[in-house]
């Protein structure tokens, strides 16, 4: 059967050739979404990533390898000449901050560059990166008309459409969550909202305008900052009330319209790094947001609380931290996907390691090659009945069923992190 790669909606044949720069946990579900009906070439600058794509490997573990063998319209590069073929350019890079929290976009400043570079007359280029409001046509755009010599909306067109992926979600995925879409021109966003149809089955929502399109993205994660930080209160709170904060949190869930968050480290490159984009911008305007801004600040402090119950945990068991034997189960920022960025646990580890404790983390998710990126050694098959101290840190479902007593000596201490475990298992938990 013959695949029709043109745009249904557009009043002429127009070809759709795209190219998806950056293919990590955001970039390569939806260039092999994309592939299913049109050309598309799917570039990143790690030329091992690339290498291993073109074996069908993928070590984000979002694309199964079946699905790499059966994309046919989908090629891999790390030569940039390979993209002058596109007419459509997306654009997934990372946008982190530095030490200061302050947005870092370089990766997005250089991919508009390498794209300014080999643009065209007529090309559409669509960014799907977090940033601040203001930033695709501030930023973005300008650096693509300086590198071209094209004028925005005349020459050249944008576009943003922000990324929903949820690392490890195999519910939530590409397809299945509504897609928010927004052009630099009406027209351009009507053909940006084409282009997504056809590939996202739970419909588009189309913004009104770019800045209303980055805002969208940026509130959503900050309000999930904001709630994880309400429940990290409370459970400070209640600890020092004697109060089990999961059964205060239980109990309030019985009412309909109680939002059911629990405590615990916020990690990853959405939640954790995002608020500060909101927090620059409105600063910048001169506004200082005080709730946003509490809010992160309680959340960057809950590993020094979690590492401070665990040494008084200790404390109260008559156990000396110095030269203890310690297993983390769980390295990972969040439950079953072996996504390692901007994971809290490693500030845990380190805070232990500074009382000389003698450290092995276990985590099923995750391989040496990756743990060692982050100076973190694994072990992959931990000891019964020879560790002072087990800390349940992240929820694998490797753990879920599986009883971490197992590892303590007889006078060992376990610490639950998630919650996950029977409360008669337990210690402690957070």
């Amino acid at each position: 059967m013959m695949i029709d790669n043109s745009l249904k909606e557009n009043s002429t044949t127009e070809q759709i050739n795209i190219a998806v720069i950056g293919l990590g946990y955001v970039g390569l579900p939806l260039a092999v979404a994309l592939a299913v009906h049109y050309p598309v070439v799917g570039y990143d600058i790690n030329s091992e990533r690339i290498d291993q794509l073109k074996k069908h490997q993928d070590l984000t573990q979002e694309v199964s390898s079946e699905e790499l063998k059966q994309t046919k319209q989908l090629t891999f590069s790390a030569n940039q000449t390979d993209l002058k073929v596109a007419n459509y350019f997306i654009i997934t890079v990372p946008t982190p901050v530095d030490s200061n929290n302050t947005p870092d976009l370089s990766p997005l400043i250089n991919a508009s560059e390498l794209v300014g570079s080999i643009l065209s007359e007529g090309d559409t280029v669509i960014y799907e990166s977090t940033v601040y409001p203001g930033a695709t046509e501030g930023v973005c755009a300008e650096i693509l008309a300086a590198q071209s010599g094209l004028v925005l909306n005349q020459g050249f067109f944008v576009g943003y459409s922000p990324e929903r992926i949820n690392p490890g979600d195999k519910i939530n995925t590409l397809s299945s969550i509504v897609k928010v879409v927004s052009g630099s021109s009406p027209e351009t966003a009507r053909r940006v909202n084409a282009l997504y149809e056809t590939i996202i089955t739970a419909g588009t929502h189309l913004a009104p305008s770019i800045k209303v399109a980055e805002a969208a993205k940026a509130i959503e994660n900050t309000q999930r900052d904001i709630n994880i930080a309400f429940m990290n209160e409370l459970s400070m709170m209640f600890h020092e009330m004697e109060i089990d904060v999961l059964e205060v949190i239980e109990a309030a869930a019985t009412k309909w319209n109680f939002l059911k968050f629990t405590p615990g480290l916020v990690g990853g490159h959405c939640i954790g790094v995002d608020p500060y984009y909101l927090i620059h911008k409105s600063q910048e305007k001169g506004y200082f947001p005080q709730l946003i801004t509490t809010a992160r600040r309680i959340n960057e402090n809950m590993s020094a609380y979690v590492s401070e119950r665990i040494l008084k945990l200790m404390a109260l068991h008559q156990k000396h931290i110095v030269s203890a034997k310690v297993l983390i189960l769980g390295l990972t920022f969040k439950e079953n996907c072996p996504d390692l960025r901007n994971t809290r646990v490693v500030e845990i580890i380190e805070q232990l390691q500074k009382y000389h404790a003698q450290i092995d983390v276990y985590d099923p998710w995750v391989d040496q090659e990756a743990a060692a990126e982050i100076n973190q050694p694994l072990t992959n098959d931990p000891a019964a009945a020879s560790y002072d101290l087990v800390v349940l840190a992240v929820a694998h479902e490797q753990f879920i069923n599986a009883n971490p007593r197992a590892y303590l000596k007889a006078d060992g201490v376990l610490f639950d992190l998630k919650g996950l475990l029977p409360e008669d298992w337990v210690d402690e938990r957070l």
